[in-house]
């Protein structure tokens, strides 16, 4: 898969998307979604410009991108996959951006971590929508409580993320969502992927997680 032109295909169809809902594509973040990929096949979207990328492990993340960072400036990093406690710090360090908190344990282990680095990370509360507990992410009942606790620990919350779940139509979760995110006085909304992310655009999405149409097939996880 050519990198530069899988990047420019996605670029317009994220135009086509926000023109049939009336938005500017500058509005929507592309987070392109490098886990399982090593190096020699990010280093082709990050030649072409692309600057914003999504991983899933904290180790995984760590032993890459340190040396991509080096060779390319102004990389964004995102950690869109479930945070254990006991990494916030390593995250906090490495991310940009959290997508993933998603119970009290985690505002208390992040609040820590960012009073002890001097570094605070924009977070998105991962809600559970399809109540999929297996996914993570906090439940829609629980919302309120956790948003109410963060914010009292000074966390900076920017947004809601969710994966709707993988074997019904996706836009009743993403419509839910961005409701839920109003009602809460929040303003962004980390929501689509390959698959569903002009609906999720056409919804409200303000960052979309994409990676097999960047990428190609996932490779194996590593051992």
């Amino acid at each position: 898969m050519n990198a530069a032109l899988a990047l420019t295909e996605i670029h317009d169809r994220i135009a086509r998307a926000c023109k049939i809902a009336r938005r500017e594509p500058a509005e929507v973040s592309l987070i392109a979604i490098s886990k399982t990929h090593g190096p020699e096949a990010i280093a082709p979207l990050l030649d072409a410009g692309h600057r914003v990328f999504g991983e899933n492990r904290v180790q995984e993340a760590a032993a890459k991108w340190p040396d991509l960072r080096e060779r390319y400036e102004g990389v964004e990093l995102h950690l869109v996959g479930q945070l254990q406690s006991n990494k916030a710090e390593d995250a906090a360090r490495l991310f940009d951006c959290i997508h993933s908190l998603d119970r009290p344990s985690l505002v208390t282990a992040l609040a820590k971590a960012f009073d002890k680095i001097g570094r605070q990370i924009p977070c998105f509360v991962q809600v559970d929508v399809g109540e999929e507990p297996q996914k993570g992410g906090c439940p829609v009942a629980d919302l309120p409580a956790l948003l109410a606790q963060a914010r009292d620990a000074s966390i900076p919350l920017i947004g809601l993320m969710c994966v709707p779940p993988a074997d019904l139509e996706p836009a009743p979760f993403f419509a839910f969502l961005d409701k839920l995110a109003r009602d809460n006085g929040l303003g962004s909304l980390s929501m689509g992927m390959s698959s569903d992310f002009e609906t999720a655009i056409m919804l409200g999405a303000t960052h979309v997680r994409v990676g097999s149409a960047l990428f190609g097939e996932r490779a194996a996880p590593p051992r």
